[in-house]
């Protein structure tokens, strides 16, 4: 966990341009100037700064480089297509994403961790170096997981044609809203299907009471006990979670 923090760290920090000044020898957060009369004025370095601008960026960075984003809406989506309002709470929903999406981005992280933490803590790289070579693994399964369409836009709205001849060479400030595009589409795609079938069987309680005549009774609140029950003996949650880590390209 602390392992992956880290690499939150470095490839965060590898956006903010003032960390180029920071050297393998080590950082320091604050200098010390003593002044003739012997008082003594502290001040914080920029690269100080940076890195405390990088450690900002880390929820930008959960949220928007991972899985998380697809996880979570879908989630939000079933909850809403069941017709809980409150439960799962919040608070459950998003840690459920956070595990989640820490368990399909494991093999990211670890060969991020290969390639580039390690031999940067071991000193055989310089700080720039392990950026380049930490980002390339998310940036190939950011890539893996964008579609052209949406690449196109933002590289045209770029005004980018020319400049890139192949999907590897695009910058990240390119690939990550065009990723953050499409995951918000493949979510919406898979919520639909979820939709439907608790549609259905609302649409089913509702023609049922209504033939009874019972039509001040609300269908929403006949159809919630059924739809619980129709969830918990498809094992819901297992196929939720497995269509998901899959959506991924997991397992195959």
């Amino acid at each position: 966990m602390i392992r992956w923090l880290l690499l939150t760290v470095v490839l965060a920090a590898g956006l903010v341009p003032e960390l180029a000044w920071a050297q393998s020898s080590g950082i320091k957060a604050v200098t010390v100037t003593t002044n003739p009369d012997g008082t003594q004025d502290y001040s914080m370095t920029l690269q100080a700064l940076a890195i405390m601008t990088a450690l900002s960026l880390i929820p930008a960075f959960v949220l928007m480089m991972t899985s998380f984003t697809r996880i979570i809406v879908v989630l939000a989506i079933l909850r809403q297509a069941i017709g809980l309002q409150q439960s799962p709470s919040n608070q459950i929903l998003i840690g459920v994403s956070l595990f989640l999406s820490l368990f399909i981005m494991a093999p990211v992280f670890d060969k991020m961790n290969e390639v580039a933490l390690q031999p940067y803590l071991d000193e055989d790289i310089t700080f720039l170096q392990a950026y380049e070579r930490g980002k390339e693994p998310m940036r190939a399964f950011m890539l893996a997981q964008t579609r052209v369409k949406d690449l196109e836009t933002f590289v045209k709205i770029g005004n980018m044609q020319g400049e890139i001849d192949d999907p590897r060479n695009v910058p990240m400030t390119v690939l990550i809203p065009a990723f953050v595009t499409s995951e918000l589409k493949t979510a919406f795609q898979i919520g639909f299907m979820l939709f439907i079938p608790f549609l259905i069987l609302d649409l089913v309680v509702a023609s049922v009471l209504m033939a009874m005549g019972m039509m001040m009774l609300s269908p929403m609140i006949v159809s919630l006990p059924f739809k619980l029950m129709l969830f918990v003996l498809v094992d819901g949650w297992n196929l939720i979670f497995g269509t998901l880590a899959t959506s991924f390209g997991m397992g195959v």
